[in-house]
């Protein structure tokens, strides 16, 4: 798969733990890199690849202020997780059903 198409991919996106914790700080509101940054331990050029990677794929809008990027969460694209997860979330409700009904018979 070459770079541009996974990283396109929300799933894609989403799979490494630096870019979830980005879309968590972007959820209090429009950032600076600088900003987004501070809790890492890594470069603001690693940052901003992990951010690319997030506006490539939809679920990160971009804006320039001056010489500022400032950077905000875009969550429609998640809405494709949403929906693929419900299916398993209705799998599972239904089987723990079957669960709860075999232990109270037995």
């Amino acid at each position: 798969m070459s770079r541009p198409a996974a990283s396109a991919d929300v799933f894609v996106a989403i799979a490494d733990p630096t870019r979830r914790a980005l879309l968590d700080h972007l959820r209090i509101g429009e950032q600076p890199v600088k900003q987004l940054a501070e809790p890492f331990a890594m470069s603001l050029p690693a940052i901003s690849q992990h951010l690319q990677v997030l506006c490539e794929a939809g679920l990160v809008q971009m804006r320039k202020s001056g010489r500022q990027r400032l950077y905000r969460l875009n969550p429609e694209p998640l809405k494709e997780i949403s929906d693929w997860i419900a299916h398993y979330e209705e799998f599972w409700q239904e089987k723990l059903a079957l669960l709860g009904n075999y232990l109270e018979e037995n």
